[in-house]
């Protein structure tokens, strides 16, 4: 039961953060209980650009999968070994998540 109530608690969560179609920066307050729960999670890079209007990339929120993680970041390694730069992905992504 206990397990039930944890997916619901962390589902309710990833479905309040999802972003939403547009490729526009959000207009939102800074702080707050969303900005709390992406820092906490993504880390402080991810925690400013989410109050700046960012939204969150699909490889972000996959990394909270167990073992996925494991391959998302070779994945993402492998990436930034080829030189990739983030204004490289919001050209390919939209600028709502760079």
């Amino acid at each position: 039961m206990k397990r039930i109530a944890v997916i619901c608690c962390v589902a309710a969560v990833v479905l309040a953060l999802c972003s939403s179609e547009s490729q526009a920066l959000v207009k939102r307050e800074p702080g707050g209980i969303p900005a709390f729960f992406v820092g906490c999670c993504f880390g402080i890079r991810v925690g400013t650009q989410w109050n700046e209007g960012a939204d969150l990339h699909w490889r972000e929120w996959s990394a909270l999968v167990p073992y996925w993680n494991i391959v998302l970041a070779i994945w993402n390694g492998a990436d930034c070994y080829s030189g990739i730069k983030a204004h490289d992905w919001a050209e390919k992504n939209g600028a709502n998540w760079y």
